[in-house]
């Protein structure tokens, strides 16, 4: 979203600092931000902001980091197209960066209901909402197992895998970790898509939990394509249903704004 900076309400803003990049492989990088922001609750997401050639240029990203950390993260990748992710890509250490104070979002745990099983179901960078609520850990203690499967093409593209496998030791057998890949085979992951995965019971083999509607609730957020045929097949093969305003159900996902 591109906007003068004569219409943006800049006390909405809060003006924060780079302490630390990351940058991967297939234009993968994360950013570590110093700011002042309001209190967010673990799976939301905000937006970041910089002043290009006149327009402020805004888009919404998620947090990596828990509520309780002194520093921001955000995992993103660059388009190389003309837009935001470009320029963050370029940032350096000590460069500032408009942070907007107030967070929002579907994936956090108020709006889950008791179930034995917490599915988070990710793609690429939408890793983030999902290290956020386990880094926190508050809220997990009353499911009885969270799976948590993280799809990429390669494998290469796990950049958070170590975070991953510390998060599993630390939570002693209750967290199930999934890496999934599209465009290799890799020993010890699971190959194709999450649908697909859910579809042929790949996915319930490996990680030997079962997807029903009495004991499950699943999280989704990633690519919009995988978010929808998930559903889909959630819906139409394992009889889960999407929450909505009114009704309190088995499926909730992101949708940034």
């Amino acid at each position: 979203m591109n906007n003068s900076l004569k219409e943006i309400n800049m006390k909405s803003w809060s003006i924060g600092k780079i302490t630390e990049k990351n940058s991967w492989e297939n234009f993968l990088f994360s950013l570590s931000i110093e700011a002042s922001v309001d209190p967010f609750i673990a799976g939301q997401f905000t937006k970041l902001a910089l002043l290009v050639n006149g327009k402020f240029i805004q888009k919404p990203y998620s947090y990596v980091n828990p509520p309780n950390s002194k520093n921001l993260e955000f995992y993103l990748v660059n388009t190389q197209s003309i837009g935001l992710s470009k320029e963050l890509f370029n940032l350096k250490i000590g460069d500032a960066i408009y942070v907007r104070k107030k967070s929002i979002g579907n994936l956090t745990l108020q709006k889950i209901p008791d179930r034995k099983v917490l599915w988070m179901l990710s793609t690429g960078t939408a890793i983030g909402p999902f290290l956020s609520i386990l880094r926190f850990k508050n809220g997990l203690e009353r499911f009885n197992k969270i799976v948590l499967v993280h799809a990429v093409r390669y494998s290469k593209d796990l950049n958070y895998l170590s975070l991953m496998k510390q998060l599993e030791k630390e939570y002693s057998g209750k967290l199930i970790l999934c890496t999934v890949v599209s465009r290799e085979k890799v020993q010890d992951m699971l190959f194709g898509r999450i649908p697909y995965l859910i579809q042929n019971g790949n996915l319930e083999n490996f990680t030997e939990v079962n997807l029903d509607p009495k004991d499950s609730h699943v999280m989704i957020c990633g690519n919009p394509e995988m978010i929808k045929d998930t559903i889909k097949i959630l819906e139409k093969e394992k009889n889960l249903k999407k929450c909505s305003n009114e009704f309190i159900n088995h499926i909730t996902f992101e949708q940034y704004w």
